[in-house]
C-alpha cells in the first residue's frame, strides 16, 4: 500500500516550536509580524506613521495621524492577558498542531495553569478557528451525511433523555477522487427547510452534492444546487457506497477523535465551537508545519471574548 504523503509528512516538531518561539522576545516578534506584516497600521484610521513608546512595562504605539494610542494585543483575544505569550504560544502549538485536538486537563498539565485557564485558552483559539472557517464554500463534487452528537441518557426523567444529542451535517469536497475540504455544522433538525438554509451559506452555488436517500436533504435542490440521491440503507455496506465512501470515512475519524480525546463535554452549548476546531484542522492538514503560524494570525485578527460570551452556546 502506497504511503500517504499527506498523513506522513513533517510537522513542526517541539524543538523547532522551541527554537522558533521560545522567548518572550522571539513570540513578541511573531505576534508582531502577524498583526502588522507590512509595518505599523493604526486600527482607527489604518495611519501607517507612529511613534513607538513604553508605558508601565507596556509597549505601546502612538498614531502619527490621529494620536490614538493601541498595543499590541489590543482589540483581540489577547487583550488584557496576564499570561505570557510563551504560554499562548504553546497553547497553540497543543492545539492546532495535535492531529485530534487536545482535552482542557491535558493542556492545563501541559502548559502548567490551572484547569480554568487552559479551559479559556482552548475556547478562545477554538472560538478563533471558528471564525476563520465561518465564510468557507464547499466547491465541486460535495458528498454529506446527517451525523448526532451525544446520545440517549437513560439517567434523567422522561422527555430530558435526548436534550444534549445535537444533530449536525458532514460535508465533504473531494477532487479528482480524493478529498479536499470538509464543513461540521451544527443544524437545528434535518428537515428540508434547515438543510436549505445551511446549503445555502455552506455551498458554492455551482457545487453538486450528493448525499444518501434522507429526505431532508431534498432540501438541497430547493436551494438551487444541484443534488444527486443514493438510497443506500444501513451499515457498513452502506458506509462504504464509493459515491459517500469519504464523508463516511472522515465522519467516523471525526467521532473517534472527539470520544477518544475529550470523552464527554456539553455538545449543546459547544459543539459547534469543537466541531469547527476539527474542521480547521483538517482542512490545513496539507502543510502542518504552517499551522501555528496560520493560528497565530487567525487568533490575532479575531473578536475578543468576554467570559460571559465565551461560556454562551456557540
Amino acid at each position: 500500500m502506497a504511503m500517504n504523503r499527506v498523513q506522513f509528512q513533517r510537522g513542526l516538531s517541539l524543538p523547532e516550536f522551541v527554537e522558533r518561539f521560545g522567548s518572550e522576545a522571539k513570540c513578541w516578534r511573531a505576534l508582531e509580524q502577524a498583526r502588522w506584516p507590512g509595518g505599523f497600521c493604526c486600527p482607527s484610521c489604518k495611519g501607517r506613521a507612529a511613534s513607538e513608546f513604553v508605558r508601565e512595562g507596556q509597549r505601546l504605539w502612538q498614531c502619527g495621524h490621529c494620536r490614538k494610542q493601541t498595543s499590541l494585543t489590543a482589540g483581540t483575544p489577547l487583550a488584557n492577558t496576564k499570561l505570557a505569550l510563551r504560554i499562548w504560544f504553546m497553547a497553540i502549538y497543543f492545539v492546532a498542531q495535535a492531529k485530534n485536538g487536545i482535552a482542557a486537563l491535558e493542556l492545563s498539565r501541559q502548559l502548567g495553569v490551572c484547569y480554568r485557564t487552559a479551559w479559556r485558552l482552548k475556547h478562545k483559539l477554538m472560538a478563533a478557528m471558528t471564525e476563520r472557517e465561518s465564510g468557507r464554500l464547499l466547491k465541486g463534487l460535495v458528498q454529506i451525511d446527517d451525523a448526532y452528537l451525544g446520545g440517549e441518557r437513560s439517567d434523567v426523567p422522561n422527555g430530558k433523555q435526548w436534550e444534549n444529542k445535537i444533530p449536525f451535517v458532514a460535508a465533504v469536497s473531494t477532487q479528482d477522487g480524493r478529498p479536499v475540504h470538509a464543513r461540521f455544522d451544527c443544524v437545528s433538525s434535518f428537515c428540508r427547510a434547515a438543510l436549505s438554509r445551511w446549503a445555502g451559506s455552506a455551498l458554492d452555488p455551482e457545487a453538486i452534492v450528493v448525499s444518501d436517500g434522507l429526505t431532508a436533504f431534498t432540501g438541497i435542490a430547493q436551494a438551487g444546487i444541484e443534488h444527486e440521491r443514493h438510497v443506500v440503507g444501513r451499515g457498513r455496506r452502506a458506509a462504504r457506497h464509493p459515491p459517500l465512501f469519504w464523508v463516511n470515512t472522515i465522519l467516523s475519524n471525526l467521532k473517534t477523535s472527539l470520544s477518544g480525546t475529550h470523552h464527554a463535554f456539553k455538545f449543546k452549548k459547544y459543539a459547534a465551537r469543537y466541531l469547527t476546531a476539527h474542521q480547521y484542522r483538517f482542512n490545513r492538514r496539507f502543510d502542518l508545519a504552517a499551522l501555528v503560524p496560520r493560528m497565530v494570525v487567525a487568533l490575532i485578527a479575531a473578536k475578543p471574548l468576554t467570559e460571559q460570551a465565551l461560556r454562551m452556546a456557540c
